[in-house]
């Protein structure tokens, strides 16, 4: 997917022009970074294991994302082995002022990475996750909490919020797309040529059935073609440029606030 003018998120100049603009940029020096861009294999997931440390894009973005706001983060995944399908990066602060789920990571809003085989798109952005509204018996864990961020979320899909301001920036200017509802329904993705409005995205996510795990995933599109013809460096700067694009939305839904270091005391 591209962004006005048809330019990607991906492209060096576009990257640049993001990091720029938002004055976001990695604190790790250029020649340490070895992540490359066939870590991210289209057929198998986001390569992980058997890697060195600055090869790991979970270590090198956690490290990125601590050095930019200053606090610690925590790493989820799904995946096993050498290779990981998610990959998801939240701030500790936030899962810690929750009052009855601080001991899980699932009422938490996430950056995150993932490969989606079957889709063959690289994935990148922020994810917030309803869970269940009436979970199974075993997984009770995974059940809607009355402290969890979805709530502020959904509240915010309103006309006239600022939820909705970032919604319609990031998808209709920026060029993201969103997903909505339950995965194991009717898959739901959004981009500017479908983008339904905030009422309709309401209603789509108050329908998703209750004994469903549902969430919503607001990410920049990656094909193939357009990783593999970046580098490891390129690549790396791109996430951590789409994760501030994301991060004023991300804020609106936690009990914490997000600052880039370099921004602090009105910088």
């Amino acid at each position: 997917m591209k962004s006005n003018g048809g330019a990607s998120l991906a492209d060096p100049k576009v990257r640049a022009s993001s990091h720029q603009q938002s004055g976001a940029s990695s604190p790790l020096p250029t020649a340490a970074i070895g992540f490359r861009p066939e870590f991210l294999d289209f057929r198998r997931g986001i390569h992980v294991g058997n890697l060195e440390e600055n090869e790991r894009i979970t270590r090198i973005l956690k490290l990125a994302l601590e050095a930019r706001y200053r606090q610690g983060f925590v790493t989820e995944r799904w995946g096993r082995g050498v290779f990981w399908q998610w990959i998801a990066f939240l701030p500790r602060a936030d899962r810690e002022a929750k009052p009855l789920s601080s001991h899980v990571s699932f009422g938490c809003a996430k950056f995150f990475i993932s490969v989606e085989t079957e889709e063959k798109l690289f994935k990148c952005g922020l994810q917030v996750e309803r869970g269940y509204v009436q979970a199974p018996s075993t997984s009770r864990e995974c059940e809607l909490g009355p402290d969890w961020d979805w709530h502020r979320l959904v509240k915010g899909l309103r006309p006239g919020t600022p939820v909705e301001r970032e919604l319609r920036r990031l998808i209709l200017r920026e060029g993201f797309s969103l997903f909505a509802g339950s995965w194991e329904s009717e898959p739901a993705t959004f981009s500017r040529e479908n983008f339904p409005g905030v009422t309709q995205l309401r209603r789509r996510l108050d329908a998703a059935p209750k004994n469903h795990w549902a969430g919503f995933q607001l990410f920049y599109p990656m094909t193939e073609e357009e990783v593999l013809g970046s580098t490891g460096v390129d690549l790396v700067e791109s996430m951590l440029a789409i994760f501030s694009e994301v991060t004023p939305l991300m804020n609106l839904t936690m009990q914490i606030e997000l600052r880039e270091a370099d921004r602090e005391g009105g910088g």
